[in-house]
């Protein structure tokens, strides 16, 4: 996605123009018969300078060794020239602009075969005043199809010490409660002997 800030909002490594660009790597699990954002960024060195940039998206297959055209956007124009994602892919990046720096795709109703790995190339013109400048930047997403969406095992382990230091916690509260009642009961037969004793000494 791209994060936009207000102009004089302080915003690091970004440069304060109309907004800000943030670079965010795309998730790489998605869940079968579900849709699923490709993620594709690339911010402008010089957020000032006007550009112009296309994007295109290739896919390798887990298993192949070639990489395939899939989607292609140019002119505010998408083309989708493999008939494996024809009416699955949609344009989910830049809007109404051709200085594009979101270049994110939507997978809709991925499958199984969707398991590979996918590369962005941005392709960019900065439009400079007596001439332009091309450069090409390339992004990879290895893309992992599941039946459904697990947790990771830093967030399982969270849970795990949360419910063992919630018991361990009702443990030690019962072991002292028993300690204190046993303690108050002891107290209370020696006053009671203390109490006979005394009774025993007046007579």
């Amino acid at each position: 996605m791209v994060l936009y800030a207000q102009r004089g909002e302080r915003v690091h490594n970004t440069s304060l123009c109309h907004g800000a660009c943030v670079e965010v790597d795309s998730d790489t699990d998605a869940v079968v018969n579900e849709g699923f954002k490709l993620g594709c960024i690339s911010c402008k060195m010089r957020g000032e300078v006007p550009a112009e940039a296309t994007v295109e998206w290739s896919f390798m297959p887990k298993g192949e060794s070639e990489f395939t055209t899939i989607y292609s956007y140019k002119d505010l124009m998408s083309d989708i020239p493999d008939e494996r994602f024809y009416e699955r892919l949609d344009w989910n990046g830049s809007k109404k602009t051709k200085d594009l720096q979101d270049g994110s795709i939507y997978i809709l109703n991925v499958t199984w075969n969707d398991t590979g790995t996918y590369r962005c190339i941005f392709n960019r013109t900065l439009i400079f005043t007596s001439f332009k400048f091309h450069n090409d930047t390339t992004k990879i997403v290895h893309l992992n199809v599941v039946p459904r969406l697990t947790r990771g095992i830093a967030s399982i382990l969270s849970e795990v010490m949360m419910y063992v230091t919630i018991v361990g916690l009702q443990v030690w509260l019962v072991v002292e409660m028993i300690y204190c009642y046993r303690k108050i009961s002891v107290q209370g037969e020696e006053a009671l002997r203390e109490s006979a004793l005394k009774n025993g000494s007046k007579r």
